[in-house]
Formats: C-alpha cells, sequence, structure tokens
C-alpha cells in the first residue's frame, strides 16, 4: 500500500536560524517560503522530520549540518512504499564521527550522514 497516495501530506519546513519548523503543503516547489520571524527562506525538511524542541541548541546544529548537505529527512519512497525512513544523525558525536569518515575516506559528507554505520559502504 502506498502510504503518501491515499491522501496529500504536507511537508515540514524549517528555519534553523530561528529554530523552528512549519509544516505546509507543497503547491510549488519555485515558490520560496520565508520564516515568518526572521523572512529567512525556509528550508524544505521532508515529510518525516521531527523537530527537536527549540531550546536544544546541539540538536538544531545537527539539523543545521544535515539540511545544509541537501539531504532531506525522507526516507520513504516517493508515494511512501519503504518501510521507514533513512537514518540521519541526531547527536553532535554521530555528525563529528561521519565527519571523521568523510575525510579520511574522501567521501562526500551527505553520503556519510546518510549511513546508520559510517564505517560500512552503502549497498
Amino acid at each position: 500500500m502506498c502510504f503518501y497516495a491515499e491522501a496529500q501530506y504536507k511537508q515540514h519546513y524549517a528555519c534553523v536560524s530561528c529554530r523552528i519548523s512549519f509544516k505546509q503543503a507543497a503547491h510549488s516547489a519555485a515558490r520560496v517560503r520565508r520564516c515568518p520571524n526572521c523572512a529567512g527562506p525556509l528550508v524544505c525538511a521532508g515529510h518525516d522530520f521531527a523537530p527537536p524542541p527549540r531550546c536544544d541548541v546541539r540538536a538544531w546544529s545537527v539539523v543545521a549540518a544535515v539540511l545544509g548537505e541537501g539531504l532531506r529527512y525522507e526516507g520513504r519512497e516517493a508515494c511512501g512504499c519503504g518501510k521507514e525512513p533513512k537514518y540521519r544523525p541526531r547527536t553532535r558525536a554521530a555528525l563529528r564521527a561521519r565527519r571523521a569518515v568523510a575525510a579520511r575516506q574522501g567521501l562526500p559528507l551527505a553520503e556519510v550522514l546518510s549511513r546508520p554505520d559510517p564505517s560500512t559502504p552503502m549497498p
């Protein structure tokens, strides 16, 4: 059964500098969504984004690194048939470990950030 095919689900948009997120319908990809607090652009974080608490600055720094690499918290297929969301680091220690592996192996950081175990290659 297609999870996202049944209804139109809203996507999460986040402002990392204000540490807030919103759910908005994705009507037009060309439209730039603005943060109501700082008027900066909102970044699309995907369907499966679970924002950390606003006061958790460390967790938001990890979110900023993941979104800055162009990754989204979107693990399911486009129709939602996948079993569970893909891995994304949640702590700064996991982020540091993946940055070290990326530098040591000469791999793009976005590829290493999406691995559950940073030392194993992707299948």
